[in-house]
């Protein structure tokens, strides 16, 4: 397989700058995804890997080498994409094996590579159906096979589970993550979904309006996200936010004044953003609770019950306009209307400057940095 790196890769279309300035690598053998929000030119940066457009500036190598001019055929790429593009007339043999027709492989080769690819997928008693005859989840096996008896360089991904329900996307995300096992293969998958990101990815890319936010494994970016967008893209439900003010800061952390006119000391770092900063306080659903004492308080404005877990959505401060999240007890009985105190976990929150980015944590000058090299 091979490594993908792009350097200083930019696309514009016209006037409208899609990609800006954008240097990563993906490494050889791993499952790198892309994830951002619809817009963000994810679906780009893809079809630039793939050479289906060209860079405006930038290059982009593959094993080393510098394709910017190479056609896609010659890549050693093979893409899947979010239709399944399938030739309705023929069965699912020939769509799989249509690409090495064309190449003039063997007739031997091409009904070994075509047996082996519907083994490992588990669509072998389909070889002889057409597209109209498969479910949604069977035809993007079908669409991954086409593309597996090629023996890529690199495997491409566009949202390929978008157009399946949720419990297919369940079933297909298991059997990618087993089939990229059992390749051993390069992949680059693209998806709006943080789940699927979460899910299956080695290293993720966080990609807003076209520039890259952060880079890491999947734990790093959720537990030390560099800002607050990444903070607010990864995690479901998302990271509560909430405006704050420094009032007072040393060595071993921040005071802040919460909108409820509440204190709240974290072991965040803020010197040097002058007096008084305005700054965002972060914390995940699951470093709240609903407790006795805490510094939030406000009532319950709906409840989520998910069976394990649930959900408590509580408005807090004099007017209620800001919203947190609660990852509770299935047996929580709380209900819309009820007064509630929300306890807080000082050493799971995050702070984020005027910038909107993350701010170090006592004691870690740079955390995320740290956490994304493990």
């Amino acid at each position: 397989m091979a490594e993908v790196t792009l350097s200083g890769v930019s696309k514009a279309f016209g006037p409208t700058e899609v990609i800006r300035d954008v240097s990563l690598t993906l490494p050889d053998d791993a499952f790198s995804v892309i994830v951002g929000p619809s817009g963000c030119g994810k679906s780009t940066l893809l079809r630039l890997i793939a050479g289906l457009e060209d860079p405006t500036a930038g290059d982009i190598l593959i094993g080393g080498d510098r394709v910017n001019d190479v056609p896609p055929a010659r890549r050693g790429i093979a893409m899947v994409f979010q239709s399944y593009a399938l030739y309705p007339h023929m069965t699912v043999y020939r769509n799989m094996a249509f690409g090495l027709t064309l190449a003039r492989r063997g007739r031997d080769a091409i009904d070994a590579k075509v047996r082996e690819a519907a083994r490992l997928l588990q669509i072998e008693p389909l070889l002889d159906r057409k597209p109209r005859a498969l479910s949604g989840g069977q035809r993007q096996r079908v669409a991954i096979g086409r593309a597996i008896v090629r023996e890529p360089k690199v495997f491409l991904f566009d949202e390929p589970l978008s157009n399946l329900d949720a419990a297919l996307r369940v079933q297909m995300r298991l059997e990618l993550a087993r089939l990229r096992t059992q390749l051993g293969a390069t992949m680059v998958y693209v998806t709006h979904d943080q789940v699927e990101a979460m899910t299956l990815a080695d290293t993720i890319v966080a990609l807003n309006a076209g520039r890259v936010e952060q880079v890491g494994s999947p734990l790093a970016l959720y537990h030390e996200p560099r800002n607050l967008f990444v903070a607010g893209f990864i995690g479901s439900p998302r990271m509560n936010t909430l405006p704050a003010v420094v009032v007072q800061s040393n060595a071993g952390g921040t005071t802040l004044r919460l909108s409820t006119g509440d204190l709240l000391r974290v072991p965040v770092l803020s010197a040097g953003l002058g007096p008084r900063p305005a700054v965002t306080l972060g914390v995940r659903p699951e470093h709240l609770a609903l407790a006795d004492h805490g510094p939030l308080h406000g009532r319950v404005a709906l409840v989520e019950r998910l069976g394990a877990e649930t959900f408590v959505y509580v408005r807090i401060g004099g007017d209620g306009s800001d919203l947190v999240t609660v990852r509770a007890e299935g047996t929580c009985r709380a209900a819309a209307g009820d007064a509630v105190t929300v306890g807080v976990l000082p050493e799971r929150c995050h702070l984020f400057g005027p910038d909107g980015q993350a701010l170090p944590r006592a004691g870690a000058a740079d955390p995320w940095h740290a956490a994304a090299r493990r």
